[in-house]
């Protein structure tokens, strides 16, 4: 964070509550601030003091950032607000409540009863490639085929393996995202998937779930487990605050 002498109002988020809370002292920065809330007609931001300037997105301050989140979704619904918002002082944060009062509160009232589930599932490594060549056999006939040539006369062709094995391995992803999919989506209000790394991730996905279903989404995850438990790895977490469905953007200088 850049040096500041002058103090501001870190927002957090917006909860549906209009009681004065003191939530801890998770405030960014590691000063020990005070999480608490400014109210307006129903609605409240979570704020804690902070220094005006520009904060990083390191590990510390994002961790920071979503724990005061966390911490005001176990009792409350909220809308998380990006990274980085500080207003000059308290008033100007009930100048953004008053001022987007109806929005967030019909933002607030659409979410209400739901919550974020991300889920991630992986190939395991030394079991995916040894499925291909016993599901492929054209992969396995020319890597038969070329096992006894040196390898200086057999570069094209093991160039050729490792492109029909990439093309392989995107083939039994797509198969297995889809299954994913299909078997969760119904039971989501929404699903939003992000892009995926390494190349043996098959879906990064969240999905946007009414509290009542999560019995039934907890269900249909534990039979995905279970039938693709000898080449998959499944890593579901869960609840979270919306941070892909819903994240406000607040242009302090605006208000």
């Amino acid at each position: 964070m850049d040096t500041a002498t002058k103090e501001g109002k870190y927002i957090y988020c917006v909860i549906d509550s209009d009681k004065q809370l003191s939530l801890g002292p998770l405030g960014i920065g590691g000063r020990g601030d005070q999480l608490h809330t400014i109210c307006f007609n129903g609605i409240a931001a979570l704020v804690s003091d902070a220094p005006l300037g520009r904060y990083r997105v390191s590990r510390e301050n994002s961790i920071a950032h979503e724990k005061a989140i966390e911490t005001a979704m176990a009792q409350y619904t909220v809308l998380p607000v990006r990274f980085a918002t500080v207003a000059e002082d308290e008033d100007k944060v009930k100048r953004i409540l008053e001022k987007e009062h109806d929005r967030f509160k019909d933002l607030l009232g659409s979410i209400a009863g739901k919550t974020e589930i991300s889920l991630k599932a992986i190939f395991k490594e030394g079991i995916v490639y040894k499925d291909i060549l016993e599901k492929y056999e054209d992969i396995r006939v020319l890597k038969v085929k070329i096992a006894a040539l040196a390898p200086e006369k057999s570069h094209n062709q093991r160039r050729e393996i490792g492109r029909m094995v990439e093309e392989a391995l995107q083939r039994e992803k797509e198969i297995v995202r889809e299954d994913i999919l299909d078997t969760l989506s119904p039971l989501a209000a929404e699903v939003k998937t992000n892009d995926t790394y390494g190349e043996l991730m098959i879906i990064n996905a969240a999905f946007f779930v009414e509290k009542e279903k999560e019995p039934d989404f907890d269900q249909q995850v534990q039979i995905l487990d279970e039938k693709y438990s000898q080449e998959v790895t499944f890593n579901y977490v869960g609840p979270l605050p919306p941070f892909n469905f819903v994240n406000i953007s607040i242009n302090t200088e605006d208000y």
